[in-house]
């Protein structure tokens, strides 16, 4: 996601392109979440334009399609799979780590499924998966087995901030009934864990329920892993903020870590005349 249409004459320049929203996302922030692939795989050519436009160390964190997910429950799927990784090979090393979400009741009786469809993916790519069944955290030993066993990450949702008190704006109770109710989890399986966090539109409440996650990720860094975060709320109007936020409280307890891009200052439509008011 780089192209909410609040970010518009805001964090991104407006009108503008497809391709140069994200470079400007790419001057906020170093890492995106790919939900779009989750809905439709794109063609390879759209693909290869998104390669043009962002660093090579910048980092796609893409989703596997649905159809493979959700509909075939990881069972069948080796068509779509095969369009889907011809679609993101321009990318190259900007894949960071392909995501695997799966169903609410996606349970620990499909665990030899899991396993059995993570050893069958190509092996230059990096994997993690979510989960939103509660009994894999109850008892996580089995799932921790599998995901070791394929070298792939535990990617956790935090919605515990986010659920802590009833919501108190539209965009927080459409959330509310949207969202899962996550049990915390902090631990790390891999070098490049992945952590997805969700806080309020409050941005003080949003603050104070990522404080754990600084003392987390830092520790993280301190131990030579390369962890990504993203950090999320119900309306997401100031998200590239936030995570530059993030960045510098992680940066403050890890000097050694290099800085976030500098965003390219955005200039007014042609048709805003300048003004200092």
């Amino acid at each position: 996601m780089w192209s909410l249409k609040s970010w518009q004459g805001r964090f991104l320049p407006h009108p503008a392109t497809a391709q140069e929203r994200l470079r400007s996302y790419a001057g906020w922030c170093n890492a995106v979440e790919g939900n779009t692939t989750f809905y439709a795989t794109p063609s390879r050519e759209t693909v290869a334009t998104w390669a043009e436009q962002t660093g090579e160390d910048f980092r796609f964190v893409l989703k596997l399609p649905k159809v493979v997910t959700h509909e075939r429950r990881l069972i069948g799927a080796e068509e779509p799979l095969r369009a889907f990784f011809h679609a993101i090979e321009p990318l190259g090393p900007r894949a960071h780590t392909l995501w695997v979400q799966l169903p609410g009741s996606f349970g620990p009786g499909d665990l030899t499924v899991l396993s059995r469809f993570l050893r069958s993916l190509p092996q230059g790519h990096r994997y993690g998966v979510e989960l939103r069944h509660s009994a894999f955290f109850d008892d996580p030993n089995r799932l921790e087995e599998v995901l070791a066993a394929a070298g792939a990450e535990w990617i956790p949702f935090d919605t515990t901030a986010f659920f802590a008190t009833p919501p108190t704006s539209d965009e927080e109770r459409d959330a509310w009934l949207k969202k899962p109710r996550m049990p915390l989890r902090t631990a790390a399986l891999t070098d490049r864990p992945i952590v997805r966090y969700l806080g309020r539109d409050d941005t003080t409440r949003t603050v104070e329920g990522w404080q754990r996650w600084v003392e987390v990720v830092a520790g993280w860094l301190r131990e030579g892993r390369s962890p990504t975060v993203f950090v999320h709320t119900p309306d997401n109007a100031d998200a590239p903020e936030l995570c530059r936020r993030f960045h510098d409280e992680v940066r403050a307890r890890v000097p050694g870590l290099p800085s976030l891009p500098h965003p390219a200052p955005l200039s007014p439509p042609e048709d805003e005349p300048l003004t200092l008011f």
